[in-house]
């Protein structure tokens, strides 16, 4: 049957048509062609973008051969609402509209390795060479200046093969326009230099350039990609167009109007104009002194320039031409599957069309499964089309309404993916991680000290080479293609161990000393891991055809590291002993989604899940996605902690015990003795860090029994350790979801102004804040203070100490937008994922471990949005050294996947601890 929906379908961008047949449309396109302005109404919905894809289409051609063709610039009233707009303009388009982002830093914080910055960048540089047919951006932007043509050629320096180039000038040129020099390029902006070898990360490319140099002549340019190191072009030249923010304090003569580098006869597009001015007058008045932006009444005077069209849902008294158009908004599609079905059998069955858009072939076929299992026939009546539609809407004259499928089961909506950018995730071996004078492990040569890099010739090949140092300063080179040899050392001891001799056996020796060690202390947790080798527990059957269904229902399209960690358990569980698995993900890198297709197939096969995390509020927000994940399949899902009265754990205990409760999601109340189950099967740790040695002692037993998967973001040493060492297996997610930003780390004394300005910017953007104060006793004077700071946020507490009810009122408040800054305790540090809040203060940052800085600051950052972290410090107060070092790995590792690393640092700082003892570090 799933055939049949593929048969004479209608596609997305078919529906333009039904906008030119609408009244007065025609009449719209006439007026803009002759330079005038016009209006339409009654856009509802995802069809705002569908006008905008109408419009585009009619857009006059290129003046002459020589001149840049002419673009639809549509502007919105907030910077979320751009994302949004981008993805169904890019459904009906059927090409991606370019964004030109806002800064979401306020105007004294704009720096060159700002993704916004680039962003903005590539949007001007494309309008000069090859403008695209649109372009997404929103009011705030536009109040914010950009460099002028003459300022922007200025700045571009054409690098080609055989020039003559100083090499210090060169590098002091990159440091005056805000690049900062590091060991290793990460993002844009920044530069490195490796013997005669130079990075650069130029922030409008999506990969950077490698230089290498013989004296000061350039020898070859070449574009390489970050993460693998590995060539993926040659160049003859490349302009580099290094173009400083324009400086705030300057005031706008600094840079002219984005709208005023439009190319001639392009239009503009107005969202909802009432709003427009509303909210730019909100954006500047949030602003203390709002230096260097243009005003709301300027931006609005310089889009007059060229002809433009306000588009709106309701009609507006206006004098233009206007075209009104008959689409309505649609309410009723959503809530539990069966009404949504019923609602769509009166639909068909009322003589009306349905377009529905599916973000991938999967949910298509799923779809189409569900659709044929209520006798609701795919045809003439019903189509199923691929795309991505963030807003449904009907034609009420041609009786069609338009709908996705994430709308219709009341999913997350769908983001846009953007660019390449897997640049902020790297393997942990990435010699990249190494600076000049770390000490390295060579599996064959011993330990020995990284010198840098060198580009040696041979056979005609030029290679790069990692120059390591041995006792008796002895030097060897170690081609790239062979890094996997090198890793950087990792010790307990305190103090640094000698540099291996080349050619000598101590090396060896060492090696089988370690090995003998490892075997020799099979003590406690290899004799645990044998007993569990040796007892036969269940294999599970390969995936069925609900869990294929299952997983076709995720939202997201699945990272690498998810699929190979999804392999990686299946492959466990359908072996006939106990899993014991532990899944290293960095926050918000999607861990619980693979706990969840364990899950689900764990139930399917009959028997029960327990998931274990270490707070009420975490178990409450899982409670609420595996149930949401789960509603359409016959799961019972339950959450026991201290939110539920005893009468309802009553229940739920029996529940576990007669098997009535298929998953149940618990803090420390889940493994005390008066807790039974029916059958239990798999048994999911949520970041046992956070556990005490009595929990663990039980999950010791438990693990004899039952499949574990552990998730972690930060392991503890002594478990990242065994993992290292292949005691314990690991499956490591490192890649980041589409369009995910890393986190912007600072380390920073309490200010006033500081605090200020970071709750300002994000409120100017739509977004909610968390303020970390980790001392019950004081933090209602602490929220007071930030209310005196902010007076115009509203401020919420929340603590684990406050009643079950009101501390769930405070976080439901905080979820649904009721309040901008939560002033709360570490109680938010696992796992709460409210992707609207991009903003976090730590308060007395000194006083936390690595652990659970990593934790609390990927409480942000988990939408498409740059995320922002400070690392408050008293006035006054003195930092331990320990203390210190954590801060600055913080700070430095702040990249998207540096779980991983913030760990092995740990290990680094603390030491490994006794590796199979209970005298673990911290």
């Amino acid at each position: 049957m799933a055939i049949d929906a593929h048969r004479a379908v209608m596609k997305l961008p078919q529906l333009v048509q039904q906008l030119h047949g609408a009244d007065g449309f025609g009449g719209v396109v006439a007026s803009l062609k002759a330079g005038e302005s016009a209006a339409i109404d009654g856009a509802w919905g995802s069809s705002c973008a569908l006008v905008a894809a109408a419009l585009a289409g009619e857009l006059p051609p290129t003046s002459s051969p020589h001149s840049p063709a002419p673009t639809l610039l549509v502007v919105l009233p907030r910077i979320h609402d751009v994302d949004d707009y981008a993805v169904d303009l890019e459904a009906f388009l059927g090409e991606t509209p370019l964004i030109f982002p806002a800064w979401e830093t306020l105007p004294q914080e704009q720096d060159v390795t700002d993704a916004v910055f680039g962003g903005r960048l590539r949007v001007l540089r494309a309008l000069e060479e090859s403008p695209p047919r649109a372009i997404v951006t929103s009011l705030p932007a536009l109040l914010q200046p950009v460099p002028s043509r003459a300022e922007r050629k200025q700045a571009t320096r054409m690098l080609r093969v055989g020039d003559e180039i100083d090499i210090d000038a060169f590098l002091l040129w990159l440091v005056d326009r805000g690049f900062t020099r590091v060991p290793a390029i990460e993002v844009p902006g920044e530069f490195s230099m490796h013997g005669g070898i130079v990075d650069v990360y130029p922030p409008d490319a999506i990969d950077p350039l490698r230089l290498e140099f013989f004296g000061d002549e350039l020898e070859s340019i070449r574009r390489f990609d970050v993460e693998s190191q590995l060539k993926v072009e040659d160049l003859e030249e490349a302009p580099l167009t290094l173009v400083a923010p324009v400086d705030a304090s300057e005031g706008v003569t600094a840079g002219e109007q984005f709208v005023d580098v439009l190319p001639s006869g392009s239009w503009i597009v107005l969202s909802e104009l009432q709003d427009l001015v509303d909210e730019g007058k909100n954006y500047l008045h949030r602003l203390d002194e709002p230096r260097g932006l243009f005003s709301v009444e300027a931006a609005m005077s310089s889009c007059t320039k060229h002809p433009t069209v306000t588009v709106a849902a309701i009609s507006a008294d206006s004098l233009e031409k206007t075209c009104h158009l008959r689409i309505e908004s649609i309410e009723r599609f959503a809530g539990p599957r069966n009404e949504v079905l019923e609602e769509l059998a009166g639909v068909v069955g009322r003589d009306e069309r349905v377009l529905i858009a599916c973000h991938n072939e999967g949910e298509r076929e799923r779809l189409s499964e569900l659709l044929v299992e209520s006798e609701i026939s795919i045809g003439a009546g019903v189509q199923l089309c691929i795309g991505n539609v963030t807003r449904g809407f009907r034609f009420v004259r041609e009786r069609l309404v338009v709908l996705s499928d994430h709308e219709l089961f009341g999913r997350t909506d769908i983001r846009r993916a953007v660019g390449k950018r897997k640049l902020e995730t790297r393997t942990i071996d990435s010699f990249l991680e190494l600076r000049e004078g770390d000490l390295v492990a060579h599996l064959t040569h011993g330990i020995a000290r990284y010198r840098g890099m060198k580009t040696l010739e041979k056979e005609g090949n030029r290679e790069e080479h990692l120059v390591l140092e041995f006792a008796g300063r002895i030097r060897v080179f170690v081609p790239t293609s062979l890094i996997h040899l090198v890793q950087k050392y990792v010790g307990s001891a305190k103090i640094a161990p000698k540099l291996s001799k080349l050619g000598g056996s101590a090396w060896a020796k060492k090696k089988q000393k370690a090995a003998k060690s490892v075997m020799d202390l099979a003590s406690d947790m290899v004799q645990l891991q044998a007993k569990r080798a040796a007892k036969s527990g269940i294999a599970y059957p390969p995936d069925s055809h609900w869990q294929r269904e299952f997983e076709a229902s995720f939202p997201y399209t699945e990272t690498e590291d998810q699929l190979l960690a999804i392999g990686d358990f299946k492959g466990d569980m359908e072996q006939p002993r106990p899993m014991d698995r532990l899944i290293c993900g960095d926050v918000g890198f999607g861990k619980t989604e693979v706990a969840m297709r364990a899950a689900f197939k764990t139930i399917e096969a009959g028997r029960q899940v327990a998931v274990l995390v270490p707070t009420t509020v975490l178990a409450e927000q899982h409670h609420r996605t595996f149930s949401e994940r789960m509603a359409e399949y016959p799961v019972t899902v339950e959450s026991i902690s201290r939110f539920k009265t005893k009468k309802q754990q009553k229940r739920i205990l029996e529940g576990m015990e007669t098997g009535g409760v298929d998953l149940v999601i618990g803090t420390h109340r889940l493994i005390q003795k008066d807790v039974r189950f029916k059958d239990l099967g798999l048994l999911v740790i949520d970041e046992e860090q956070r556990f005490g040695v009595e929990a663990k002692e039980m999950l010791k037993q438990l693990r004899l029994e039952v499949d574990v998967l552990t998730l972690s973001a930060t392991p503890i040493p002594r478990t990242l350790h065994m993992a290292v060492l292949g005691i314990r297996d690991i499956s490591n997610l490192t890649t980041a979801p589409q369009a995910r930003q890393a986190i912007s780390t600072r380390l920073c004394r309490f200010d006033g102004e500081l605090i200020r300005n970071a709750i300002v910017r994000e409120l100017n953007r739509g977004g909610q804040i968390y303020f970390v104060h980790n001392r019950v006793y004081n933090i209602k004077s602490i929220a007071d203070r930030i209310q005196t700071i902010v007076p115009e946020a509203r401020i919420g507490i929340g603590h684990g100490q406050m009643a079950g009810h009101e501390l769930e009122e405070a976080m439901l408040d905080f979820v649904t937008g009721k309040i901008d800054v939560l002033v709360c305790t570490t109680i938010i540090e696992s796992g709460l994922d409210i992707p609207n809040a991009n903003t976090i203060l730590i308060h007395q940052a000194d006083n936390y471990g690595l652990a659970d800085l990593h934790q609390l600051r990927g409480r942000v950052g988990r939408s498409a949005h740059r995320a922002y972290c400070y690392l408050v410090l008293e006035d006054g107060r003195t930092v331990t050294p320990i203390a210190a070092k954590r801060l600055k790995a913080i700070e430095e590792f702040s990249e998207l996947g540096a779980g991983f690393k913030i760990a092995m640092r740990d290990l680094e700082i603390r030491g490994a601890g006794n590796i199979l003892g209970t005298e673990q570090s911290g």
